[in-house]
């Protein structure tokens, strides 16, 4: 901790009742083990840690365990092409096509199955903010929810790429695909952050690996985040665990592996691994309009742009957006640019304020920043799905807001 609890705001022994709530999840086998840190105006006021980083290892959660964070990838390569937009490499405006050739001769599915779909030219183009935003027709294959879901999967889109295939092939193999909607017409969770990490590839002329390491991570000392885990630290990375239909927990190994060794597919979606240090440095970047000791890697105006609601006209993803799962809940709440932001508290029924903004990845982590509380939190933990684990995220913040005192 940097600071008391009550020197910014917080009772202590109120701030306790996060800890000994979600003891219980591990306690009853939900969990294997957990990492929580929850911050204000910029201070640590409680990291806390219980149960097993590896359950069969009997290794616990401390306080530089590595956590696949799978989707809080996304926020950090929004960030990065929010960077080149900055320096005018490229507008939000832009046809994908124009770094991406791929896009630019766009088909939607208009009926039929997986097998044969029928289309249609897209009449708008792809554009970056499409992508930012979620709204640019493109989907998973995890989702089992559309046709166009099937056409991934039988393209081996599920969870991440085929072996052997970058994302430079990635992104021309989607480009080919139907999209489920005109871009603009839908928010839809997909590969659209994925997209972004290749585009940051054209502009920048880095691999998108090189590029995170040398402009934000360095520059952050966030020194412990990559998209794999040398083999010297693999002791420090957390198992990896599915919800078992007959109890407990299984280990996932088949995707667990994959955080050690080196991806020939660089998820900008989905593909980093991170400490709880590390990623508080990251919110603490935001939650300071773009600068950290020193460091500026946005202006606070594009920060703010950023974390805004961008849906049309100010809609939540209720209205705008398709009911499959994603790492948020859709009443009361909008979405920015890479991140989901609170644009009705009371509509969502969470202890929150309008103006926070989040995500959180497969796994069950989980991040936000309130700035009308100047809080920020973060949980981790490695169990998958997330939406169906356990209510952890709105409890976080029910938990982190009954403790403020001011």
């Amino acid at each position: 901790m940097d600071v008391e609890p009550e020197e910014v705001g917080f009772d202590a022994q109120r701030l306790q009742r996060i800890v000994s709530h979600y003891r219980r999840y591990v306690d009853d086998g939900t969990l294997p083990g957990w990492t929580v840190a929850v911050a204000r105006r910029g201070r640590v006021a409680l990291v806390a840690h219980h149960g097993l980083a590896d359950v069969e290892a009997e290794r616990p959660v401390v306080d530089d365990t590595i956590w696949r964070i799978y989707s809080m990838t996304k926020p950090i390569t929004s960030v990065a092409v929010l960077m080149l937009y900055e320096r005018g490499l490229l507008e939000l405006t832009d046809p994908v096509s124009r770094h991406i050739p791929a896009f630019g001769d766009l088909k939607v599915y208009r009926g039929g199955s997986a097998t044969s779909p029928g289309t249609a030219p897209a009449s708008e183009p792809m554009r970056i903010w499409h992508l930012l935003t979620h709204t640019a027709g493109l989907t998973y294959g995890w989702h089992h929810a559309h046709a166009v879901d099937e056409i991934y999967r039988a393209k081996g889109f599920e969870f991440g790429a085929p072996r052997g295939m970058d994302l430079a092939a990635a992104c021309d193999a989607w480009a080919g695909i139907p999209l489920l909607f005109e871009p603009g017409a839908e928010w839809n969770y997909s590969v659209a952050t994925d997209v972004l990490g290749r585009i940051v590839e054209v502009v920048s002329g880095q691999r998108l690996d090189r590029f995170l390491a040398e402009q934000v991570f360095a520059p952050l000392g966030m020194d412990d985040t990559a998209f794999h885990v040398a083999a010297d630290e693999l002791d420090r990375l957390a198992a990896l665990y599915m919800a078992n239909p007959a109890g407990g927990l299984l280990r996932n190994s088949a995707l667990g592996d994959a955080a050690t060794r080196e991806p020939t597919f660089l998820s900008g979606g989905g593909g980093l691994v991170s400490t709880a240090a590390d990623y508080h440095r990251f919110t603490q970047l935001l939650a300071r309009g773009g600068e950290l000791d020193g460091v500026r890697l946005l202006g606070p105006h594009t920060v703010a742009y950023m974390t805004r609601n961008h849906l049309p006209g100010g809609v939540d993803l209720e209205r705008f957006g398709r009911p499959i799962s994603s790492e948020t809940t859709n009443r009361g709440i909008g979405f920015g640019l890479g991140v989901s932001v609170v644009v009705d508290a009371a509509a969502g029924k969470a202890l929150t304020h309008e103006g926070e903004y989040a995500w959180g990845g497969l796994a069950s982590t989980a991040f936000y920043v309130d700035p009308a509380a100047e809080v920020t939190a973060m949980f981790f933990t490695q169990v998958l799905p997330s939406p169906l684990v356990a209510p952890i995220r709105p409890q976080l913040r029910a938990l982190v807001n009954q403790a403020l005192t001011d």
